[in-house]
């Protein structure tokens, strides 16, 4: 009974929470962190960066990086941060389209070629619409972001993303 006693409180000790200044300091890291996986669809989020002229505007992006992903992408989402979106990435180069079909919001829609380079940007796509925006020539990437933030943040063909 004494060694039982004296294992319980061993173990107790070693949950309890730390006190020391380091412990504070990783919880406060741990609790203002980016989360890696965003709650409504599951997906990983990833920073991307647009080189935008000299500026460098930094998202972060959930990852639709499998057919199923990819079909669904952000339908019936009714949110989208300012400085958040959806990449969709394919392994080889080839002419997309992206329609609006249950999808609440409107979007941009920027297509990127294999070298990271902007193609073209259906701004500002009409909420459920069922016609398809297509990319003017063979794309690597899709990147979806709030609608108007493109012009709002002077994102325009031929800048520079990486992720």
């Amino acid at each position: 009974m004494r060694v039982m006693g004296l294992l319980l409180a061993l173990l107790c000790a070693a949950c309890s929470p730390q006190t020391s200044a380091n412990a504070s300091q990783s919880i406060a890291v741990t609790e203002t962190a980016a989360p890696t996986v965003h709650p409504v669809s599951g997906l990983k989020i990833i920073p991307l960066t647009v080189h935008a002229g000299k500026e460098k505007i930094g998202f972060a992006v959930e990852v639709a990086a499998t057919p199923q992903e990819q079909a669904r992408g952000l339908m019936f989402r009714t949110e989208l941060n300012e400085f958040a979106g959806m990449i969709f990435p394919y392994q080889s180069p080839q002419i997309l389209g992206f329609w609006m079909k249950n999808t609440p919001l409107p979007l941009d829609i920027i297509f990127i070629d294999e070298d990271g380079r902007i193609i073209n940007i259906a701004a500002q796509t009409t909420p459920y619409s069922l016609d398809s925006v297509y990319s003017e020539r063979p794309a690597m990437a899709v990147l979806e972001i709030a609608g108007g933030r493109a012009a709002e943040l002077g994102i325009k063909p031929g800048d520079k993303v990486e992720w």
